[in-house]
């Protein structure tokens, strides 16, 4: 039975009880000898007695029932989870008090004007001794009447003191922190305090993560690293955008704060350990190490040289370039070409020819497919410092098969045809090595690209090797 009907059940019941209660208080002689029994006065005030005790206690359960099915209709709106049973607690708990009162005032006609005023004296002494807990009910009463939190809902009620509310009673609430630790509070100290709710007015919020880079690092490169880190990261939610904003200077350097935004409370660690772990990554990509206090002067190379030294970890870190010699890769990375781009720029265009290929050094890009001439590219990947893309028009003079477009500032470097040549001429055993690599790797990205593609499945692995081997032959006109 649905819990609508069932309070309305509840509620016929207690109103027939009371109704029967009081019919049999004060009409008991007459209701026994209409069916028949003859008994004594002293068991009909008793039966009497009885019906007025049951009419009163039906009046309070007729009272408790509506109270419920009025509290459920108020709340039958929320989106932030049942509503406590504060307020039904203390309905039932003042309904049946008068029922009490009214049983001995006119059932049993006992003087209630002096009990109530020897009890006033005895209600004062006990109030005074338990004033404390009396507070933290009437506390639990307000947060009740004004909802600033809700069963379900996170709470920092004290520095390091963050849970999710499992239940307000009388005197209380209490807390599970993720570490699965109960933390019970008195109502009275989150009344009388400040406390943050971080399930409303909405369940995600914004996060922040601050960090110190040294100052030698331009700012607007340092943004790039740290925003394309943050957009990176899993569980971060798209929308909105994360934001890095310089917040200041100290000994060690600048100061920045990465602004992003959580689904949930529940998220945080997750989503802070994943941001944490793309920025180490994106900077050690970049080349820049933890920022420290300066105490020492340093013999520095220039930057353009520091620059380059970078670029030429990187390209080692790529596979392509592993089985490069250390002097190979070396020229490679000073005659790279620097390319800054702007969010929103397309770096290529699927379809467009194409004889270079490209190290993200900074920033974020995204891998846009289209299915079919003039429909509208879809976006597969995301691409993060480190990777690279368009080996295979370097390597074949392949068309590109896919858009690359900015989705944060940053930089690629650029290798093109003339600069790989020499050192394939020199050895060409390369070929072959750079053949298979990219064969494995066409044939890892194959199950992503089709999801985005209506066009043929590509060739067995043998025959795609056997073909990039023969296309990178001929294009750099190799024996």
């Amino acid at each position: 039975m649905p819990m609508r009907a069932r309070r309305g059940a509840a509620a016929v019941i207690a109103g027939l009880l009371a109704v029967a209660g009081f019919t049999l208080h004060r009409h008991a002689g007459g209701l026994l000898a209409a069916i028949g029994l003859d008994v004594a006065a002293p068991v009909e005030n008793v039966v009497a007695l009885a019906g007025g005790v049951l009419g009163w206690l039906g009046l309070a359960y007729l009272g408790v029932a509506l109270t419920d099915a009025a509290v459920a209709r108020a709340t039958a709106g929320s989106l932030r989870g049942p509503p406590p049973r504060l307020i039904q607690d203390l309905a039932r708990v003042v309904l049946f008090a008068a029922a009490v009162v009214a049983i001995l005032a006119y059932v049993f006609d006992l003087p209630v004007g002096g009990l109530l005023a020897t009890s006033g004296v005895l209600v004062a002494v006990i109030g005074f001794a338990l004033r404390n807990m009396i507070a933290d009910v009437f506390s639990g009463i307000a947060l009740n009447v004004e909802h600033p939190y809700r069963i379900g809902d996170w709470v920092e009620v004290a520095p390091g003191v963050t849970g999710r509310v499992a239940e307000i009673n009388w005197r209380a609430t209490r807390l599970v922190t993720r570490d699965q630790v109960s933390v019970v509070v008195p109502n009275g100290l989150i009344a009388g305090s400040r406390f943050l709710n971080y399930s409303y007015p909405e369940r995600h919020y914004r996060a922040n993560l601050r960090l110190a880079l040294d100052a030698a690092i331009p700012v607007e490169r340092a943004k790039r690293i740290l925003l394309a880190a943050a957009l990176g990261a899993p569980r971060v939610l798209a929308e909105p955008r994360p934001q890095v904003q310089a917040e200041g200077l100290d000994e060690r350097g600048v100061c920045y704060v990465v602004r992003y935004w959580v689904a949930d409370y529940a998220d945080d660690n997750p989503c802070r350990d994943a941001v944490m772990s793309n920025i180490a990554r994106a900077l050690q990509q970049a080349g820049i190490g933890p920022a420290f206090p300066h105490r020492e002067v340093a013999l520095t190379r220039p930057a353009e040289r520091r620059a380059r030294m970078g670029l030429a970890d990187m390209l080692r870190r790529v596979a392509l370039f592993r089985e490069f010699d250390e002097s190979d890769v070396e020229v490679l990375a000073a005659m790279a070409r620097e390319r800054p781009f702007r969010e929103g720029e397309r770096i290529v265009a699927q379809g467009e020819a194409g004889d270079s290929l490209f190290l993200l050094a900074e920033g974020a890009l995204d891998v846009r497919v289209a299915a079919a001439e003039g429909e509208r590219p879809a976006t597969v990947d995301r691409m993060l410092p480190g990777e690279v893309f368009g080996e295979v028009s370097l390597l074949t003079g392949q068309p590109r098969s896919a858009s690359i477009c900015a989705a944060t500032d940053g930089i690629v470097y650029e290798i093109r045809k003339e600069h790989l040549e020499p050192i394939l001429r020199r050895r060409p055993r390369l070929a072959e090595e750079l053949a298979a690599l990219m064969s494995r790797r066409q044939s890892a990205n194959r199950e992503r690209m089709e999801a985005a593609s209506t066009a043929p499945g590509a060739p067995p692995a043998a025959a795609e090797h056997h073909d990039l081997l023969e296309r990178l032959r001929g294009f750099f006109g190799l024996s």
